[in-house]
């Protein structure tokens, strides 16, 4: 792998949200070339990532929700 490469995947790593403890660990498993954990890694962050996206969906939800209320109201 290029020296560049890796600094990549690092940043990439960092772009996505990982922590440093998560980078360190997933270099680790970069290094052993143990494939199986690195996506293992990469599908847990992503569940979580997409868990916060829909809990952030149901707050806005929630909101959309008020504001047709007050809107209802107001102009009934």
């Amino acid at each position: 792998m290029k020296p560049d490469s890796r600094e990549n995947l690092i940043q990439n790593l960092k772009d996505a949200g990982c922590c440093e403890e998560m980078i360190h660990d997933f270099m680790e498993h970069f290094d052993e070339k143990d494939i199986d954990r690195q996506i293992t890694m990469l599908e847990l962050h992503r569940d979580e990532l997409l868990d916060n996206v829909h809990c952030e969906e149901r707050k806005i939800s929630c909101l959309d929700y008020l504001l047709y209320q007050i809107k209802k109201d107001y102009t009934a």
